[in-house]
């Protein structure tokens, strides 16, 4: 029933711009903390950001600035707006949804990868 969609990947050069969505059904969206991991080969999974329920958020402070993380209750969807990539931004970012009465949900990941 619980469906964790990810998108918005590819390939974008230095300097460039991309937004990942992702969109979940089957949970109480508005109940659930949300957020984004990323994973580059050979190098720990890491917490790029989150999303609160009460509207606050955290941001690796490699990424602050450039990243942001917002959600759209409505639509059930959160997104990651990434500009300014850098090479170092290249890894898999799996989005996940942590909720009250259950266990955590995570997309099936989508490639990004940052080179000129």
């Amino acid at each position: 029933q619980v469906q964790v969609v990810e998108s918005g990947g590819g390939l974008v050069q230095p300097g460039g711009s991309l937004r990942l969505s992702c969109a979940a059904s089957g949970i109480v969206f508005s109940s659930c903390t949300l957020g984004w991991y990323r994973q580059a080969p050979g190098k720990p999974r890491e917490l790029v950001t989150r999303s609160n329920t009460d509207g606050g958020t955290y941001h690796l402070a490699s990424v602050k600035g450039r990243f942001t993380i917002s959600r759209d209750n409505a639509k059930t969807t959160v997104y990651l707006q990434m500009n300014s990539l850098k090479p170092e931004d290249t890894a898999v970012y799996y989005c996940y949804a942590r909720c009250p009465a259950g266990p955590d949900y995570w997309g099936q990941g989508t490639q990004v990868t940052v080179s000129s």
